[in-house]
């Protein structure tokens, strides 16, 4: 039997609208709630820096033609990277060299935490991430 007890649900203080993955973050916070949070580039660079703080998971998507330009490594969780459409090469750095995944539609891979890896864009698509974004590290290629 489970001691986790549910938190008691609070009546809405407005009504659910529809958002944007591509736009907007989903932060999934340690205790169960949802917000939503504008992404971009500046979301990551206040996240590294230590500026803001999101315990938790993070949703996103992203529409991608081009191969990610730098690696990226989440220290502290795994990430899922789901392919909604589109075919993709996710790239992992590991102790014997690099080896790499191939996703197609409909198609997803669990990163381990503490691997660098980054996205080869083999036909552009979108992709669909849930990460643990604390601690997020970005290096060049």
């Amino acid at each position: 039997m489970s001691d986790v007890k549910p938190r008691a649900a609070k009546p809405w203080a407005a009504k659910p609208r529809a958002f944007d993955l591509r736009e907007r973050y989903l932060h999934l916070d340690n205790d169960g709630a949802a917000t939503t949070v504008e992404g971009g580039p500046v979301f990551w660079r206040r996240l590294m820096a230590g500026e803001t703080s999101y315990e938790g998971r993070l949703i996103t998507a992203s529409d991608l033609a081009e191969d990610m330009g730098h690696w990226e490594m989440h220290p502290a969780g795994e990430e899922l990277l789901f392919c909604q459409s589109g075919r993709f090469e996710v790239r992992l750095e590991g102790p014997d060299g690099e080896t790499g995944v191939e996703l197609g539609a409909g198609q997803a891979v669990v990163v381990p935490r503490g691997v660098w890896h980054r996205l080869l864009v083999r036909e552009a698509g979108r992709m669909l991430f849930v990460t643990w974004g604390e601690g997020t590290r970005h290096r060049p290629l």
